[in-house]
């Protein structure tokens, strides 16, 4: 786990995320986003919730799109100067945890190394 600092304050964009289970069959629309530089997803998960998803996270399974492990959207909302540890780096964002034990994806451009 590391440490890092939020440079810049950061609000979570979607109120009810996108989550999926490895191996749960994804709906593509074919709506795509670069950003910064990482190619995401527009997908539906088998329950229809709706959501970006990182390019990493689809297999093909002959014409059939699988989730190739568990993902969840959820965003961390933090203001700048809090400390947070990051876990996982992901197209662009690292998955952090607060002190108060919120997690979720922040920018990586948000955060500085402590």
């Amino acid at each position: 786990m590391s440490s890092f600092r939020v440079s810049q304050a950061w609000q979570a964009s979607y109120a009810d995320p996108i989550t999926v289970r490895e191996g749960d069959v994804l709906t593509l629309t074919g709506r795509t986003d670069l950003w910064e530089g990482h190619l995401w997803l527009w997908a539906r998960n088998p329950t229809g919730q709706e959501g970006w998803i990182p390019d990493r996270l689809v297999a093909q399974d002959g014409e059939t799109a699988r989730a190739a492990f568990d993902y969840s959207a959820q965003e961390l909302a933090c203001e700048a100067g809090a400390i947070v540890s990051g876990t996982w780096q992901l197209n662009g964002w690292i998955w952090c945890r607060r002190a108060d034990g919120d997690e979720g994806w922040v920018p990586e451009k948000h955060l500085a190394p402590c």
